[in-house]
């Protein structure tokens, strides 16, 4: 089966050139892009995506709340099928609202293997209402405060000090965005998660503008439909 949309990876990468050329309406000085392309190389070096949780491992159960409000738990999402879950950095992000888009082009084919899907980001809710009206999601964005639901798949880090300063100057301020005073973020990553809590695909990348195709998760996604029906 395959899923409505162009690769996302490819639709990334066409941004990634145009930003880093500092095309309007970026207009990004070079020395910026250099400082980010810096903490990206420093956390891949620093193995950190290595320690994150892998398909094998149980997927620790969250409660969230939606932008509502609502309390939305991974156990009454998982008794109804898998569930898909992204982690992802903020609104404030476009190659995370580009993933958002390919993921809600994906939905009604993650939907016919009878699957959940989430998106998770520490976030507060109304940029939570943001992230879905300017995408137009059709699934729950829930808030993560504090990257704690990231911390136990793995996935919090603290951006380095450098960077700190330099998303400040681009008045990226993410204890605003986020109703944190820390500056941490989750490594942007995707997980099947199946019925019984095992998780059946993982992928976490600490480079924020790589990301998973949607259809990678359908081999999973069809033998988590083939477990249940049994």
């Amino acid at each position: 089966m395959s899923l409505p949309h162009k690769s996302l990876q490819d639709k990334l990468d066409a941004f990634k050139a145009d930003f880093q050329a500092g095309k309007p309406p970026y207009n990004v000085p070079r020395s910026a892009i250099e400082t980010m392309h810096r903490a990206t190389a420093e956390l891949i070096a620093s193995g950190a995506a290595g320690l994150a949780l892998k398909a094998g491992d149980k997927a620790p159960a969250f409660t969230l709340d939606d932008p509502d409000g609502k309390a939305v738990s991974s156990a009454a999402l998982l008794a109804e099928g898998p569930l898909v879950v992204s982690f992802y950095r903020g609104v404030w992000c476009p190659y995370c609202n580009m993933e958002l888009q390919s993921l809600q082009a994906a939905l009604p084919t993650f939907l016919s293997f009878g699957a959940n899907l989430v998106a998770i980001s520490p976030q507060t809710a109304p940029n939570s209402r943001k992230s879905v009206r300017q995408n137009a999601l059709d699934f729950p964005i829930l808030s993560d405060p504090g990257n704690d639901v990231a911390a136990a798949f793995g996935l919090r880090f603290a951006l380095p000090d450098y960077l700190v300063e330099l998303y400040k100057g681009l008045k990226n301020d993410l204890p605003a965005f986020n109703g944190d005073a820390n500056w941490t973020l989750p490594m942007p990553a995707r997980f099947v998660i199946g019925q019984d809590g095992t998780i059946l695909y993982a992928e976490v990348n600490p480079d924020y503008t790589r990301r998973p195709e949607p259809e990678d998760m359908l081999p999973a996604l069809r033998s988590a439909s083939r477990t249940a029906a049994a």
